[in-house]
């Protein structure tokens, strides 16, 4: 009865101010980039509405007040933040030829080229913001290099982040320009100490190691997996253990750990070489965003814990998320933003909870598997949405992955810097760790590891599961029944959702889809699913398109001049039928290939205008697609492909939009 007491007097959540305003700050954030981008849903602010309804209570004037005080300064904000970050990002140079002088922040080497990313950037001698992505036939560059060359630079613009998950990549990068480049000549070297030192411990690890042990002992020192074999690495994704080539919070604390325990001796005084070092490393490795939100929350823990004083996890998470917003807002897009502190939240909102549940195991175990799953918790949806399949063998691969990491991390790092200042001994310093990285080539070449769970989408489950999470979450003050009964409702309408968003039950369902290496419009109906896809396209998009919005496509309609490079990618996605307009030598035997002006799969018709243009009739409603953007046929329902991911229903002759 006591419990119940407490859940009526006290807030349902508890005010933290860090908390509520890096969450604010994300509402505006996340609002602009809805409205400027596209895919505006009032779905998006389910789980904003819902936290503030819980934030109120008890409903005081004073309370009411701070919280809408802090929602109107941190969300302006964010907004605020997000519109600069646009306008700065779009400042610049137009796309034209340049004599461009860089230096090398990032790099990976494959066949022969190095794919780098330049800072400190000069145009004509004028110093430009931003950073550029350049491709250089050369294996023979460092980071720390100052290049020179003349080439034609092609600027990335805020109008291609729109349906373009590669242009919103290079945006939360911050890279402004790309460019192939022929010629260049170094310069010179730069001044910092911590970019050079990542190249001698490339050349190091190269050097000493084979080639697939180098780029993994690369990738899992500096969080750069480029140059790591393509095979391999989506192995290790649809493995769900990405997370070990990315530098996280799981890197940062297992060093942050070990030193304090090698400075235990200074006591209260070891957080400052723990820092130290710690901050060494993220330098390292480029301040990428899961670092430094790592270090600052080390920070707080360990400054804290020194002070003797009682940290909330919560409040650090909050810290982190406001410093990186404020200097980057685009991090919001970003994929490893939402990884890296969805894993914090699920640990906060989740472990104790969870840690309770499994009291009946040993301590050790139960409070393993109570982290791992409250990590899994946040991650696995955004992982969804982000990538567009779940792993199957994450859990397990976690289970024995994360346990062994510290001995593989840290040997590693040891055996890295003894190397370094001994280049002569490198070969026997790296045996260990080069026997360990065999191991784990040896698991993923022998295992078949990358089946997925794949082909549907959250939509706007997204956000009833966010909801269902923050019912679940014990932070939330609730009573018992209550809470059981909020989640189980927002447990059925997450499933009521998902069905909705999937499954096609009439009509059809149309998605396009607009990269800048082709478009493609996919077309669901109760019995069929037809892919349409331009010549532009590469397998690999396709691939990816599908992995959000279908297991499996019955037919794939090719719409180009190019017809044979567009059939040969349609020969990859296992479709029953390929339909092209005019009859062209493909060279493909066991391919089931229709040349005709017009056709049928199911209840969908199909006629061919032009090679750029084919007309759909179904339920009585006439679509035209045309990947061109020129409609001329006065249809009732336009396709161009020129918006990504843009959904249309199409039920009883009528065109709905969602």
């Amino acid at each position: 009865m006591r419990k119940t007491k407490e859940c009526g007097g006290k807030p349902r959540v508890n005010f933290r101010v860090f908390v509520f305003c890096a969450l604010f700050c994300s509402l505006g954030i996340f609002t602009y980039f809805r409205l400027t981008i596209g895919g505006f849903k009032p779905s998006d602010f389910l789980f904003p509405l819902v936290f503030l309804f819980f934030a109120i209570f008890p409903i005081g004037r004073k309370r009411i007040f701070a919280i809408a005080a802090v929602l109107m300064l941190f969300a302006g904000m964010g907004a605020g933040l997000a519109h600069f970050g646009v306008v700065r990002f779009s400042s610049g140079k137009p796309s034209g030829e340049y004599a461009v002088m860089g230096t090398v922040e990032e790099i990976s080497i494959q066949n022969g080229y190095s794919r780098a990313v330049l800072g400190n950037l000069y145009f004509d001698g004028e110093s430009e913001g931003g950073s550029a992505l350049v491709q250089i036939p050369a294996e023979t560059l460092r980071t720390g290099d100052i290049v020179l060359f003349t080439a034609n630079c092609k600027r990335v613009t805020f109008e291609e982040v729109k349906g373009d998950s590669y242009a919103e990549y290079l945006f939360t990068e911050d890279i402004r320009f790309t460019a192939n480049v022929g010629e260049f000549t170094l310069a010179g070297k730069s001044g910092n100490v911590f970019l050079r030192l990542n190249a001698r411990l490339f050349d190091c690890l190269h050097e000493n190691l084979s080639g697939d042990e180098a780029d993994i002992a690369y990738a899992l020192l500096t969080g750069n997996s480029g140059g790591m074999d393509g095979d391999l690495l989506t192995a290790v994704r649809k493995g769900g253990i990405a997370h070990i080539f990315a530098v996280s919070g799981l890197h940062i604390g297992i060093l942050y750990a070990a030193v304090s325990l090698a400075f235990r001796f200074c006591r209260k005084y070891r957080v400052i070489p723990a820092l130290a070092v710690t901050l060494c490393y993220v330098a390292l490795c480029g301040f990428s965003v899961s670092s430094v939100r790592a270090f600052l929350m080390c920070g707080i823990l360990g400054v804290y814990g020194a002070i003797g004083r009682k940290t909330d996890f919560l409040q650090s998470i909050g810290v982190a998320a406001l410093a990186v917003l404020i200097y980057s807002p685009a991090q919001w897009l970003a994929v490893g933003f939402r990884l890296s502190f969805g894993a914090c939240l699920g640990l906060a909102l989740f472990s104790g909870t969870l840690t309770r549940a499994l009291s009946k195991l040993p301590k050790f175990l139960g409070g393993y598997l109570a982290a791992m799953f409250s990590v899994q918790a946040f991650t696995l949806p955004v992982q969804l949405e982000a990538f567009g399949y779940v792993s199957v063998w994450g859990t397990l691969l976690n289970f024995f992955v994360i346990p062994a990491l510290p001995v593989v991390f840290l040997s590693l790092i040891v055996c890295a810097l003894c190397s370094l200042a001994l280049p002569f001994a490198a070969g026997f310093f790296l045996a260990l760790p080069s026997s360990l990285i065999s191991i784990l080539l040896f698991v993923f070449s022998s295992v078949e590891l990358t089946f997925v769970i794949t082909g549907f989408t959250l939509g706007a489950g997204m956000s009833v599961y966010l909801v269902l999470c923050l019912l679940a979450s014990e932070r939330l003050r609730m009573r018992p029944a209550l809470r059981g009964m909020a989640a189980g409702i927002a447990l059925v309408l997450l499933c009521v959702v998902v069905v909705f968003e999937n499954v096609v039950m009439s009509g059809s369902k149309i998605v396009t889809y607009r990269n800048r290496d082709g478009s493609a419009v996919l077309i669901k109906t109760g019995g069929e699913c037809v892919l349409v896809i331009d010549g532009d396209i590469t397998l690999k998009n396709c691939e990816s398109f599908l992995s959000y919005n279908a297991r499996s496509v019955d037919a794939v309609v090719v719409l180009s001049s190019d017809e044979v490079r567009a059939i040969n990618v349609a020969a990859f996605l296992s479709a029953d039928k390929i339909y092209a307009r005019s009859e062209v030598e493909t060279g493909l035997r066991e391919t089931d290939i229709t040349f005709a002006e017009a056709f049928s799969v199911g209840t969908l018709h199909f006629r061919y205008e032009s090679e750029h243009k084919l007309a759909l009739s179904t339920e009585g409603v006439l679509i035209e697609i045309d990947f061109e953007g020129k409609s001329a046929l006065g249809a009732d329902l336009f396709v161009s492909g020129e918006r990504g991911d843009l959904i249309f229903f199409i039920q009883d002759g009528i065109i709905k939009s969602p």
